[in-house]
């Protein structure tokens, strides 16, 4: 009898399609939404929505659109390029030749893989160095948003390269590790040691890391100082301290936030925020803040990113042994034979190729995201509503909006798709008295 023909669609070629037809149709819908966003915005460019009329100049409406049209075009080249980056590393068999070369050169074994891990980040890092350089130092201080200068943002570049290798590297090497030794569960103690990894995180980074960056001085302002006091004091709150940061060095956009984990927790005002704003409108977005933990939606959204990253490491457990995985999405996978010369763990290979092909996967899930992002917003406005002043809620808002030229009129479609905060009309509108001119 003929031998029986091979099957046309083997687990390998299967993976091959699936990636292929995911990551270009991702790159598809992702270029329609921008194109949208592109084209509702110009449309609406030449008159402030009326809820906004006497409040929004038109001078201030056109620069928003502007920088939202800017950016959403400089997005269009961004995805085309990851996309690119994704298909070179994978199917084109970038991550395969890096890693025939360094077991050429350094064999097989931790060092390896750990040059494997480093080689792919300066690599990445560097591919993405021009679109960088571009936004900050083109697009940004095109509109006026740029603080940086050349040797500062070269001061962070360095500073960040530094600290990646001085923190990610002996995670990496804990890791592979763990994927070596730790036997067929090791994803659950790889994923115990993460989630360990990034608690204790949060609790260094305000205190030994952001001040790498930048300067934290308390807060001066005794009047607004007592006011955010007693604020927190009335929702039961209790922080570290109360910080401002010279956010000016580098941009001219506002911000404000809580940082830190525990007996850390921090209040951080930006220089620019406290600027902008009246003391009314600092108390009330500092509410909108303790609203998220009023309503636990940073615990609910810890709680998130442990199930899923379990979910994830179970995955890459079950991934990592067959080969598939590894053929499927243009990579070689090395020789496991114990005790024989020129063998080599498959680890290092197994974490890239798992990062390069998630989000791929994992693209469509942003709309739901969003929209329980945007629920949540809406849950801590109300409650900011409730313990300050709605119509000072609304000014601050009123006034980011426009200091950081955010665009009142996106696209539907793609605010729904994206947007982690609800569209200005959407959000003004549930405050007291905020869309009466």
């Amino acid at each position: 009898m003929p031998p029986s023909p091979a099957p046309l669609l083997t687990p390998s070629t299967l993976t091959t399609l699936v990636f292929a037809t995911l990551l270009l149709a991702g790159l598809a819908l992702r270029l329609w939404l921008a194109s949208r966003q592109i084209r509702h915005v110009a449309r609406h460019r030449g008159a402030v929505p009326a809820a906004f009329a006497g409040r929004i100049t038109l001078a201030a409406h056109r620069k928003a659109a502007d920088y939202t049209i800017a950016k959403a075009r400089f997005g269009l080249l961004e995805m085309a390029l990851a996309t690119a980056v994704v298909l070179g590393w994978t199917l084109l068999g970038g991550l395969d030749a890096l890693n025939q070369a360094l077991l050429a050169w350094l064999g097989g074994g931790m060092v390896q893989q750990l040059a494997l891990l480093a080689a792919f980040a300066l690599v990445s890092g560097a591919i993405d160095l021009p679109a960088q350089l571009y936004q900050t130092f083109r697009l940004e201080q095109r509109f006026g948003f740029n603080q940086m200068t050349p040797r500062l943002w070269l001061a962070d570049l360095l500073k960040s390269t530094l600290l990646g290798a001085v923190i990610g590297l002996p995670i990496a090497a804990l890791m592979l590790w763990l994927m070596g030794a730790a036997g067929r569960l090791w994803w659950l103690w790889a994923w115990g040691a993460w989630m360990g990894f990034n608690l204790l995180l949060m609790v260094v980074f305000p205190v030994f890391i952001a001040p790498l960056f930048n300067k934290f001085q308390p807060l001066e302002d005794e009047s607004l100082k007592a006011r955010v006091t007693a604020l927190m004091q009335r929702c039961g709150f209790a922080a570290k301290g109360l910080f401002v940061m010279d956010g000016s060095r580098r941009s001219a956009h506002a911000n404000a936030y809580f940082t830190g984990f525990g007996a850390a927790k921090r209040v951080v005002f930006y220089d620019t925020l406290l600027r902008q704003l009246a003391p009314g409108e600092v108390e009330a977005v500092l509410a909108h803040e303790l609203g998220h933990f009023r309503h636990k939606h940073i615990a609910r959204r810890l709680a998130g990113m442990f199930a899923i990253s379990l979910a994830g490491f179970a995955l890459l457990g079950w991934l990592s042994a067959r080969g598939w995985f590894y053929t499927g999405l243009g990579v070689q996978p090395n020789l496991m034979l114990p005790g024989v010369p020129g063998s080599a763990p498959n680890d290092g290979l197994a974490l890239l190729l798992f990062l390069l092909a998630a989000p791929v996967f994992t693209v469509f899930l942003t709309p739901l995201l969003a929209r329980i992002s945007r629920r949540h917003e809406f849950q801590a406005d109300a409650y900011a509503v409730a313990q300050a002043s709605g119509a000072d809620l609304a000014s601050a808002l009123l006034k980011l909006y426009q200091d950081n030229a955010s665009t009142l009129t996106p696209d539907p479609v793609y605010a729904r798709f994206y947007y982690s905060h609800p569209p200005a009309t959407e959000r003004l509108a549930r405050l007291p008295v905020a869309m009466q001119p």
